[in-house]
This record gives structure tokens, sequence and C-alpha cells, in this order.
């Protein structure tokens, strides 16, 4: 079992991480635990994680990684150690932040007509519904599926988000909020205007 735990972090609303390998000694066995420094201490584009398993495993990780790839920038495991020794309070900052922005931008989004959005737990993205968008038009261009909201977004609000479908979930459209506040401000502004326009 793989059990990617790189947001364990950045959660919300009282909200423990518990790693399923903590559950037991049969399941620590069978877990394979990813984790890295992208999310949590924001070190995107360092590409430096690690992993956890029984040691036959990583053993056999190694071997094929050995072959793919091999090597650090020179100051990312530095970083990485400076990182894991950062209080706790820094991170608990950041994630009170990212708390008002996820908070902001549900709240705006469901204010949208033909938009819905659950409150995420955790992370920094929403998957708000926007089935209220299809049969809609623009410019007499009908919008039928995410990735039509997706291009008449870009086109029309300038606002880049991520279709559902590259997710499974065609009826949706995801959104980061690990952005400023004035920026999520501007963005939800054009897109509540952009949807405005639609008949």
């Amino acid at each position: 079992m793989l059990s990617d735990e790189i947001y364990e972090k950045v959660i919300y609303d009282g909200r423990e991480h518990v790693s399923i390998a903590s559950l037991g000694d049969e399941i620590k066995k069978w877990t394979i635990t990813i984790n890295g420094f992208s999310k949590a201490f924001s070190m995107t584009g360092w590409r430096l994680g690690y992993a956890a398993a029984e040691k036959e495993i990583i053993s056999a990780m190694t071997a094929i990684q050995s072959h793919s790839a091999s090597n650090l920038v020179s100051f990312t495991q530095p970083a990485a150690v400076e990182a894991l020794h950062t209080p706790s309070e820094v991170v608990e900052k950041m994630v009170a932040e990212f708390d008002k922005r996820r908070k902001y931008i549900v709240d705006r989004l469901n204010s949208i007509p033909g938009i819905t959005c659950a409150m995420p737990g955790g992370a920094f993205y929403v998957f708000p519904n926007i089935t209220g968008l299809f049969g809609k038009s623009f410019n007499g261009k009908q919008l039928k599926s995410s990735s039509d909201v997706e291009g008449w977004l870009l086109d029309e609000a300038k606002v880049a988000v991520v279709a559902g479908i590259g997710f499974g979930a065609d009826n949706y459209m995801r959104l980061s909020y690990a952005t400023s506040m004035e920026n999520i401000q501007k963005g939800l502004d054009r897109i509540a205007e952009a949807v405005s326009k639609l008949k």
C-alpha cells in the first residue's frame, strides 16, 4: 500500500494527521509512506522527498531509482535539514493563512450562480462543482465540459483553472489558493463577472 502524506501538516478544523502505517505492525509492514518538503515547507520545485518502508522494499526501490535519477542539487539536503529544525509555529502560521484563504474562496465560489463548492479539509486547493454552468453559452459557444469552462475562463476572465476531467471528474474544476489574498479576490471577481455574462 502506498500512503502519500505530503499534506500531513496542511490540514484544518482541528483535524489530526494519522499515518496509516502507525495503526499496527501488520499494516506498517505492507505500507510505503512517502512525503517531501514541497508543501509544508514551501520547497516546491526542489524535488526532495523521502520514503519509509520495510528494508526489502526500500532496497528494491533504490535499485530501480538508481537507474532513473541520481544525486540532488547540493543545497537541497542542507535546506531540508533546516526545514526539519524549523519551529512548528512557522508552519502553523502558514496553515492559518491558508485557512483564511480557504474560507474566503469557498464562500465566494458558493456565491456565484452555477458553482457550488464543499469546504476542503486539507491542502490548498478547492474543487468546485461547475455543473450549473453546463448548457450556458457565451458568444454562441456552449459550455459542455470542464475543459470548455477551463478554456472559457482563461479567454474571458484571464483566470487559469484546471479542468476536473484530468482528475476523472468532469463536473468539477480545481483552483489553488496558494497565492495572495489579493490575487484570489481579483480572480474570483473576474470569474463572477464572466459567469454573469453567460446566457
